[in-house]
């Protein structure tokens, strides 16, 4: 085994009234992890208020998208949707010279957001973020976005973790509608001018696209088509235990599924939210699961609104619902 090595203790330097200033005012500066904190305490920045700072900005938000309209369409665009887009509405409005923010699934290259020629911006949804907060690393790179200079894309970085979060920046009552796309031509407005790494992102990017669409009777489900069998994909904003109770009550008196051959599979956690999921046939398509979905959102609600004990059929309907649960996010 190898010697411990003696320890003496280190005698702390004195305080500047400067630093104690800053102490009492909590109003550290920022400086690099190496460098001597700006407290006056002696140690590195990153052993002293960095620590405090990295864990702010690294802490997971588990429903990062809670009050902006639309969190079900957030959820289902950030983890289930290919090609999407949906027009943002800023508090504040727009500067004069950006004509339109829009939120899109995945942008080229990856990027996260970009400033179009025209000024118009694209933000993207999909990409992986620094933080724990996925709301307020979208909103520090919208801020950069609205600043940048045409024709060039946003890089990513961590946000600050004191900067603002998307439920800052957008209108509450702007609305949130999701128009989803067969592929992303809608990166490129001027085919002809886009640069060949673009071209072939787009190409891969079509290449790897799950045919998509919106149900338009219900909110926040989405339909898609696999090679062996189709799905429904639906985010839902109820509180997950009462929800996977409700859907227990269904499953266990047969009434969980959306029509003949489709069957009620399991479901997703996602952002804090609960996606069920059901097998569709290959030749079942969107248009139609519309009204079966309809149907069912009636039953699911008379379930939700029970809270009746459940029986031993409904708590094994639930417990094997539970082990067929994966986590997204």
């Amino acid at each position: 085994m190898a010697k411990k090595r003696p320890q003496t203790k280190a005698k702390r330097p004195q305080r500047t009234d400067g630093a104690r200033a800053a102490r009492a005012d909590g109003d550290i500066p920022v400086v690099g992890a190496r460098e001597p904190c700006p407290c006056g305490s002696g140690r590195r920045y990153k052993a002293c208020h960095g620590r405090a700072a990295a864990h702010a900005a690294t802490e997971l938000v588990h429903r990062p998208f809670e009050g902006l309209p639309g969190e079900c369409d957030w959820v289902a665009l950030r983890e289930l949707v290919p090609a999407a887009t949906v027009e943002l509405t800023l508090k504040d409005g727009l500067p004069e010279d950006v004509p339109s923010v829009t939120l899109a699934t995945v942008l080229p290259m990856a990027w996260p957001a970009l400033r179009r020629d025209d000024g118009s911006i694209l933000i993207g949804l999909q990409n992986d973020t620094a933080s724990g907060d996925i709301s307020r690393d979208l909103a520090d790179t919208l801020q950069r976005a609205l600043t940048a200079d045409p024709g060039t894309p946003v890089q990513s970085r961590r946000a600050p973790a004191d900067g603002p979060r998307l439920q800052d920046l957008l209108d509450p009552e702007g609305g949130f509608q999701p128009v989803v796309h067969s592929g992303f031509e809608f990166w490129i407005p001027e085919p002809e001018k886009a640069t060949p790494d673009v071209t072939a992102s787009l190409e891969r990017a079509n290449a790897a696209a799950i045919p998509t669409v919106k149900l338009s009777g219900v909110d926040a489900a989405y339909w898609c088509e696999t090679p062996e069998k189709n799905h429904l994909r639906w985010v839902m904003p109820h509180p997950e235990e009462q929800l996977l109770d409700a859907l227990a009550r269904l499953h266990a008196a047969g009434r969980s599924s959306l029509g003949e051959g489709t069957r009620l599979v399991g479901s997703f956690r996602a952002h804090g939210l609960t996606v069920p999921v059901w097998d569709l046939p290959s030749e079942v398509g969107a248009e139609d699961v519309e009204k079966p979905a309809a149907e069912f959102a009636e039953r699911l609600a008379a379930a939700l609104a029970t809270d009746a004990p459940l029986t031993a059929d409904e708590r094994r309907a639930r417990g094997g619902l539970t082990n067929r649960q994966v986590t997204l996010s």
